[in-house]
């Protein structure tokens, strides 16, 4: 009787769930293809985040045959291009009908021909190096392009500064750090300034020689677009060794481990990004309340944000990425990966971080972009302006 009574109640218990499955037509299997580990771990786990948020408040998609729950499969691509091909394959494999990522430029062109040759779309986050689309006509992105946020710099560095002459450093062999710096370069040599740039090994630790060379180039500004790993050792050891020079990076370094590395320091750290958690616009406000509170709720969560409930703008181009993921899945009325293909082109959508919309590479149509800088005392981001396309000079 007792074993009969606790079936009984086994069953009853499960009717809601039960009855809640079969309100589903089925489920719909969205990839991460992000860093978990590596040197740009800490941003992809960030950016991941925003992908998560963005499924908890919106778990189904509604087609015209029902309505399907969303399943989101990670996979670690280690920061590494070697490592990147079968982490893009683990997804391949797991029936994955759409792809969202990955935070660095490497991966996601070491990525690009597994996903072509699946006929699987993969949509860039905050990878802003050109090649990671061109030649690769299934791999979109949300973020702006490096030309664009190079450019963007080197008129900062000569308007904030008055720079005339810059240092550039970057990881060898890294795709995003070397396009951007030598984006930079071009565009403020372009302006009549002078450029040292050098390059550090993969796994370097000790950048004192790198940071004096910078010094005797007589520089007036540090360009640094490298990971966060190796941009807390560039602050840390800058500060330790006095210097003083204005430095200056790309959107790796929107990170609270930049904050924590400048704070108690004289350095001046300027940074270009995608969004600002200041931003007043009604749809940016909701999402920085939200993911506050969604982050503060789960230590773990909070944990993969650096500790701190600052919202990154990887965090906020995440989200706008799993919404657009949404919107070409409703316009292709399908999870078939063939249909997904032949609509996402056509896909707008008003994000957080703004309008999205696809050109004919697959870029996202951006015209500007944040700059942020230290604040050392408190430890936080303080905006100082968004830069537009129409404002740099030509």
């Amino acid at each position: 009787m007792k074993k009969c009574l606790a079936l009984i109640l086994t069953v009853v218990m499960l009717l809601p769930v039960m009855a809640l499955a079969e309100n589903y037509a089925g489920e719909i299997v969205i990839g991460i293809y992000e860093p978990a580990s590596g040197t740009s771990g800490a941003g992809g786990k960030q950016e991941a985040l925003g992908i998560y948020y963005a499924n908890y408040l919106a778990p189904t998609v509604e087609l015209s045959d029902g309505v399907y729950k969303v399943k989101l499969v990670e996979v670690d691509n280690q920061s590494s291009p070697d490592k990147a091909p079968s982490a893009a394959q683990q997804l391949v494999s797991e029936g994955v009908s759409i792809v969202l990522g990955s935070y660095g430029s490497g991966v996601c062109i070491a990525a690009a021909d597994i996903f072509d040759a699946a006929g699987l779309v993969a949509i860039g986050i905050s990878c802003t190096n050109p090649q990671v689309t061109l030649g690769n006509p299934l791999y979109y992105r949300i973020c702006y392009l490096d030309p664009f946020q190079g450019t963007v710099l080197a008129n900062y560095a000569k308007d904030e500064f008055n720079a005339t002459k810059a240092y550039t450093l970057a990881e060898l062999g890294n795709d995003y750090d070397v396009g951007l710096a030598y984006y930079f370069a071009e565009a403020f040599k372009g302006l009549g300034g002078e450029v040292k740039g050098e390059e550090f090994p993969k796994g370097n630790s000790d950048f004192t020689a790198y940071l004096t060379s910078a010094v005797n180039s007589g520089a007036e500004i540090i360009f640094a677009p490298t990971s966060v790993e190796y941009a807390t050792q560039i602050i840390t050891q800058a500060a330790a060794n006095g210097i003083t020079i204005p430095i200056m990076a790309g959107d790796t370094w929107d990170n609270v481990r930049i904050l924590e590395a400048a704070e108690g320091t004289d350095l001046s750290i300027s940074v270009s990004t995608f969004f600002d958690e200041g931003d007043t616009g009604a749809l940016a406000a909701e999402f920085v309340t939200g993911f506050k509170a969604w982050l503060n709720e789960n230590p773990e969560k909070l944990a993969n944000n650096g500790g701190s409930d600052i919202v990154a703008a990887v965090s906020a181009l995440g989200y706008d990425g799993y919404m657009v993921a949404l919107e070409a899945l409703k316009r292709a009325d399908s999870g078939d990966r063939d249909d997904i293909a032949d609509v996402v082109a056509e896909v707008t959508y008003e994000g957080v971080t703004g309008f999205i919309a696809f050109d004919e590479n697959g870029d996202a149509i951006r015209d500007q972009a944040f700059i942020i800088k230290t604040d050392n005392e408190t430890g936080t981001w303080q905006f100082v302006k968004v830069q537009n396309v129409s404002d740099i000079a030509k």
